[in-house]
């Protein structure tokens, strides 16, 4: 089976990276997108250093957004396994990804044991939505429906806006629906949790909601639960910080690490023609985006055929699927290791970046 393509032919892997070496090594602005694993991001992030380039998560929007909280404004947020033991009052903040679903669904199933010990008394916790009437929840246990605090048609930062207010005795335009249930839930709980994400989700209606949590810290106790749009755009984040101080949206073009959330945004980049050279990094496979110039692209993808319009393809295993890998678990709010579920012998993001470097003019050396 073929592995590697230089335009549409068939090559050897070796080949495909000694090539895709010399686009990077010959490339003024190049750019990296990335959605793989620990390791592959490790690697990718020091090719970045070696050759100059700027990398972000292949759909940063939404992750720019939840980074920019924590950078700009920061956030009072507990841990999943806190939330699921103390949380009993439980508000879903704006629409979740798919990923966390079934998380919720286990709140919605379970009781709190560590809050307080009259909680065996309680069936189960108070779950409560806030969006507009066309916002939908992921679905609960045994049938149950969450709590709507809505204003209308009204947007989300609005909203909360308006539930804010209100829970501090003021009045409003548009008074939030439900409100006195929310008033009744929080007086008699002990720890509710907002669970809330950046990918349906603006950022000022994020720091909105950090407001309302700081709120209702000045007389009792509340926390937020932050569910990454997207695990291993997360992960790939912590372990930019980790490796330069800085995290995702950061670029080498002047040869030391510079965080800039809009200039080293890789999509906005592209869209302007600045960049001449992509290098994508995804167990799948996505649409070239649309360029103002010749832009080479390299792609590093779970295929069996050579990417449309890529200079480079190169086939890499999914982590956790062909190979061993180490991911970030929402689950857990930290890193995890996972086992191969299908294991094969397509390479390792990581092995392929590292052997695509191995033929760039010499440097620090990758990490292991």
């Amino acid at each position: 089976m073929a592995v590697a393509w230089i335009g549409n032919r068939e090559t050897l892997v070796e080949r495909a990276a000694a090539h895709a070496a010399a686009l990077l090594g010959s490339s003024r602005c190049p750019v990296f997108s990335l959605d793989t694993d620990i390791h592959g991001t490790r690697a990718a992030i020091a090719l970045a250093e070696r050759v100059g380039a700027a990398y972000d998560h292949a759909d940063g929007a939404a992750l720019s957004r939840e980074t920019a909280l924590f950078t700009d404004k920061g956030a009072m947020t507990v841990a999943p396994g806190e939330t699921r033991r103390r949380a009993d009052v439980v508000v879903i903040v704006g629409e979740l990804p798919q990923i966390h679903h079934e998380f919720v669904g286990e709140l919605s199933a379970t009781v709190p044991d560590l809050s307080a010990p009259d909680l065996s008394s309680k069936n189960q916790r108070e779950i409560f939505l806030v969006g507009s009437n066309g916002t939908s929840a992921p679905p609960l246990s045994n049938g149950r429906t969450a709590t709507l605090l809505s204003c209308g048609e009204a947007s989300l930062g609005a909203t909360l806006a308006a539930l804010r207010t209100q829970c501090r005795g003021r009045q409003t335009s548009q008074p939030v629906s439900n409100f006195d249930d929310f008033a009744k839930a929080l007086e008699a709980a002990h720890f509710p949790v907002f669970l809330f994400s950046g990918d349906a989700t603006e950022g000022l209606a994020l720091e909105m909601l950090q407001g309302l949590i700081t709120d209702l810290n000045r007389k009792s106790r509340a926390s937020g639960l932050h569910l990454p749009a997207n695990e291993n755009g997360w992960g790939s984040g912590l372990a930019s910080t980790w490796m330069t101080g800085f995290p995702l949206r950061t670029g080498f073009a002047r040869g030391f690490p510079e965080f800039d959330p809009w200039r080293y945004d890789v999509a906005r980049m592209i869209a302007a023609g600045e960049a001449d050279l992509h290098l994508r990094i995804s167990s799948s496979i996505v649409q070239p985006q649309k360029k103002k110039n010749r832009m080479a692209l390299i792609a590093l993808a779970k295929t069996q055929e050579p990417v449309a319009g890529a200079a480079v393809t190169i086939a890499i295993g999914e982590a956790g699927v062909d190979h061993e890998a180490v991911v970030y678990s929402s689950r857990t709010g930290s890193l995890r290791s996972v086992d191969a579920r299908a294991a094969s012998e397509l390479p390792s993001a990581a092995t392929v970046i590292r052997l695509v470097a191995s033929h760039v003019s010499a440097g620090a050396a990758l990490p292991c």
